[in-house]
């Protein structure tokens, strides 16, 4: 892959922004969903369940057969083997009236053992934990699909600490079924180029009928320009996986919103993608979150997301290498402007659950409390008409 400087990057980006057309103008024929918010419920901090503590909860998904929710933890095995767990939601007149754990199983690697935490022993090869992000079931085979988003330290002497991200097959207790192949951009690197440190896959969901695997980055490739600040946006990636093969057979270029505050200076806090689900073969609901972390301040929008008409950028090692037309998106909810809804916290998950008696489809978010008694693990309802 070629590189770049920093500076040529940010400004073919730029150049590359300016030129786009509407982002957020919905695709003809579209019915943009509207959100009704039915219910908070949340999980009492460091919670103790079949003998690990629960938290960092980054994705969900529904098991629309067993009417079972599934959530994964970002634990990189540092408090508990990484692991995921299994829910179950109850919506009572038309509410969200309960959330129930009702199990736990870790991940397992191939060799049938769980997943150590990392570690770099001198003069020995490094072991890396996965750094579990997202979280989807099989609507055909019954099986779960999740993200690693891998590892990236770079350190000014001394070897490099590099682990790719990756998309693993498990069964629902959590044996391994195998890797599937990563887009060439996607692997990590030494050099400015690829995945950036803890922003790569962070969401991922299988189309209805279970023929797509569809993953989100959560942010820029080096080469595909710098994160979103307070005056500029950026283009992150979606990849298109035929759910037997596994392999990428398209990928799409997503336009990111600019970081909604000035951050302190020094920091990191930007903004990026941080889950979606499916509602058709081309359509999908999308999280974006940003922060700015050390004021605990969150941003939490639901964007509607059609392929249709997009640039397939799959064979692109960089967005600004020529014109690129994004997906289209449309502004669903900000969930700040929610009425009933008393706070924002992480949150990084969001799937389609039952549907209601009068028809219309429940929406389930779920929130990162990073293991922190500052933050909230929250379930948050919505009722959908238009999906």
């Amino acid at each position: 892959m070629r590189l770049r400087t920093a500076r040529g990057r940010f400004v073919a980006s730029l150049l590359a922004l300016a030129t786009l057309p509407a982002l957020t103008a919905a695709a003809p024929g579209n019915t943009v969903p509207a959100l009704e918010f039915i219910g908070e419920q949340d999980l009492p901090n460091a919670l103790s369940f079949q003998g690990t503590t629960v938290g960092g909860l980054s994705a969900i998904s529904y098991d629309a057969t067993t009417r079972s929710f599934y959530l994964i933890s970002d634990d990189r095995s540092g408090i508990d083997p990484a692991r995921f767990y299994t829910a179950r939601a109850d919506f009572a007149h038309g509410r969200l009236t309960g959330v129930e754990l009702t199990g736990t199983h870790p991940w397992l690697r191939p060799d049938g053992t769980v997943y150590p935490p990392t570690s770099t022993p001198a003069g020995q090869p490094a072991t890396i934990a996965p750094d579990p992000e997202g979280i989807a079931a099989d609507p055909r085979g019954g099986g779960l699909v999740w993200t690693s988003e891998g590892e990236r330290v770079v350190p000014a002497d001394g070897p490099a600490v590099l682990g790719d991200p990756t998309i693993r097959r498990a069964t629902v207790t959590g044996q391994d079924a195998g890797a599937l192949p990563l887009p060439p951009q996607l692997h990590m690197n030494a050099q400015p180029v690829g995945p950036r440190r803890n922003q790569t896959l962070e969401g991922v969901t299988f189309t209805p009928d279970g023929r797509r695997i569809v993953t989100a980055m959560e942010d820029p490739l080096y080469q595909d320009g710098d994160d979103p600040t307070p005056s500029h946006g950026a283009l992150t990636r979606l990849t298109v996986h035929d759910a037997r093969t596994g392999r990428p057979v398209a990928q799409y270029a997503y336009p990111l919103e600019p970081l909604f505050a000035t951050p302190p200076t020094g920091s990191t806090d930007t903004n990026g993608v941080s889950d979606l689900v499916a509602l058709g073969h081309d359509r999908f609901l999308l999280l974006e979150r940003a922060s700015i972390f050390s004021a605990n301040d969150w941003k939490v929008r639901i964007y509607l997301v059609d392929l249709h008409g997009a640039t397939d950028v799959l064979g692109r090692d960089s967005l600004s290498d020529g014109p690129v037309t994004p997906v289209r998106k449309t502004l669903v909810t900000d969930l700040s402007d929610v009425p009933g809804l008393r706070r924002v916290d992480n949150v990084e998950g969001i799937t389609l659950g039952p549907r209601l008696p009068d028809g219309r489809r429940t929406v389930l978010l779920v929130s990162d409390d990073n293991f922190s008694s500052i933050q909230t693990t929250q379930f948050l309802a919505f009722a959908a008409t238009g999906i």
